[in-house]
């Protein structure tokens, strides 16, 4: 059984799941303002990524018959002063998701609410991949000079990734 406490942490998940979306939509906005037409279309996709990832949330919660809540959401910042820095806080906002599906897991163990501690189990593994994507970002920009080519090396980079279903779940 499904408790309370559990329900509403999942909705505070959920949100955060549509922040998520939200950030990398707007992130999608600024690469595309400064030329960076893959990063643009790579946030697109990481963007319609995280709604999954919210809706998952919602239907597991109607599944359970409980009430998915969608709340205000929080306008993303708009200022980045570089792709680096774009692609840096990327990767610490999905650090932080871990770091809050982790606390999910727990809850979900120490509840002994064992459905949602399954249901979960597919969140650990998609956190393990989307740091490892961003991380593999940074490592790329770290060993390339973004002051000449290595930018649109690193933009067509991303415009490959946005080809590929490694993001899309």
């Amino acid at each position: 059984m499904i408790t309370k406490e559990m329900v509403n942490k999942l909705n505070q998940q959920l949100n955060l799941e549509f922040f998520s979306a939200n950030l990398y939509l707007q992130m999608s906005a600024w690469c595309n303002h400064k030329g960076l037409k893959g990063a643009n279309l790579f946030f697109k996709k990481q963007s319609m990524a995280e709604m999954n990832h919210m809706y998952r949330m919602f239907d597991y919660l109607n599944d359970m018959s409980m009430m998915p809540v969608v709340g205000s959401i929080e306008a993303p910042s708009v200022c980045f002063l570089s792709l680096t820095e774009l692609i840096t806080h990327a990767y610490e906002h999905e650090q932080t998701i871990t770091y809050k599906i982790n606390n999910l897991v727990h809850s979900a163990i120490t509840l002994q609410d064992y459905s949602t501690f399954h249901f979960l189990q597919w969140y650990i593994a998609e956190q393990r991949e989307e740091e490892q994507i961003f991380k593999s970002i940074i490592d790329k920009l770290t060993i390339v000079n973004v002051d000449t080519n290595g930018l649109f090396l690193i933009d067509q980079d991303l415009k490959n990734m946005s080809n590929v279903n490694i993001i899309d779940h």
